[in-house]
């Protein structure tokens, strides 16, 4: 199977893992030692980004609730279920530190504080999103649960990642296939 670092994963309904029930991942890594991920179309409620930067002390209090609240209520998302206490920004192209992994030409992906500090307080990459936790796949694995029709594949979208309410990513991620809850069947085959 060709890598499919840069695309979308969508749930199928019956999907076994309740963890990953209609979620939307983004496949920021993928080869022959497995495969990585972030769900990106689940918050974990009762937190802010503005939470995230008072628990590591990232600025100085006073300049963090100064904060707008554009920043400060951020969302956090629920990335996945491994390193559950590890941070993730994807995040538009015109970011870039020592640290930054290239997804695709337009994001990035930065796992170290520098970032937070970043979308805090400048220089703001145009877009980004947090997640606390990644997805982790075995050698195989991901392929092994694609052919029996765990997951469906979409081309990555820009608008799906940073455009799309939060909680309408799931369905805007079956409409770029042209189906809906409804049309989708446990027998459909891969986008």
């Amino acid at each position: 199977m060709n890598s499919l670092e840069g695309q979308f994963l969508v749930a199928m309904p019956d999907m076994a893992d309740e963890r990953f029930a209609e979620s939307v991942i983004l496949i920021v890594g993928h080869g022959a030692e497995g495969a990585m991920g972030l769900v990106v179309n689940h918050e974990l409620a009762n937190l802010r980004f503005a939470d995230i930067l008072d628990e590591l002390d990232l600025g100085d209090p006073d300049a963090v609730i100064r904060l707008p609240d554009s920043i400060r209520d951020r969302a956090v998302m629920r990335g996945g279920p491994v390193e559950k206490g590890r941070g993730f920004v994807l995040h538009s192209g015109d970011y870039h530190s020592g640290n930054t992994y290239k997804v695709t030409e337009d994001i990035g992906l930065t796992a170290t504080l520098d970032i937070l500090k970043a979308m805090a307080f400048g220089p703001v990459p145009r877009a980004a999103l947090f997640a606390l936790g990644c997805c982790g796949w075995s050698p195989g694995q991901l392929e092994d649960e694609i052919s029996a029709n765990g997951w469906l594949t979409i081309p990555f979208d820009r608008q799906l990642l940073f455009e799309v309410p939060v909680e309408r990513r799931y369905d805007k991620a079956l409409a770029s296939l042209n189906i809906t809850r409804a049309t989708l069947s446990t027998e459909a085959g891969h986008g």
